[in-house]
């Protein structure tokens, strides 16, 4: 039991030591979360704004802004010894999502039905065979010839 009490203050100081360790090397997502505000999106906004709102939804108009946003997060990331990516530029991307790209496609392009020419024989093509087939299956439980 003497042994084990030695041990106790050794187990203390590496503890304490450690959480030292951790404290000095952590993320300060505070400065952090304020950095990217202050530098990222302050320059992306302005991008943004000289792009003009008509063209927010063309990949090639906004591709060189939206990379330079990402890298601006990750260069702040790793002077601060961040992970990244992490929580919080998850929720700053979809922040920006929300604001800027709500309204468009995946494509870059509005979704819309296609012309009724295309659409038509889509859907009455499906509706007759199912019509014939169920006739047929009807005719032939009526038929009892043949059928062992």
């Amino acid at each position: 039991m003497a042994l084990e009490l030695a041990f106790i203050p050794r187990r203390f100081l590496w503890f304490i030591l450690a959480h030292h360790f951790i404290v000095v090397t952590a993320c300060q997502e505070a400065d952090y979360a304020q950095l990217i505000e202050d530098y990222c999106l302050s320059q992306f906004k302005f991008d943004m704004e000289v792009i003009g709102q008509t063209l927010w939804c063309d990949w090639d108009q906004t591709i060189g802004s939206y990379g330079e946003l990402t890298n601006c997060t990750l260069l702040i990331a790793k002077k601060l010894n961040c992970f990244w990516p992490n929580q919080l530029v998850d929720e700053f991307f979809i922040a920006i999502h929300k604001h800027y790209f709500k309204n468009c496609s995946l494509s870059g392009r509005s979704l819309h039905d296609p012309p009724n020419n295309i659409l038509c024989p889509f859907l009455v093509v499906p509706i007759l065979i199912t019509l014939l087939m169920t006739a047929l299956v009807v005719w032939r439980s009526q038929q009892s010839e043949g059928i062992v």
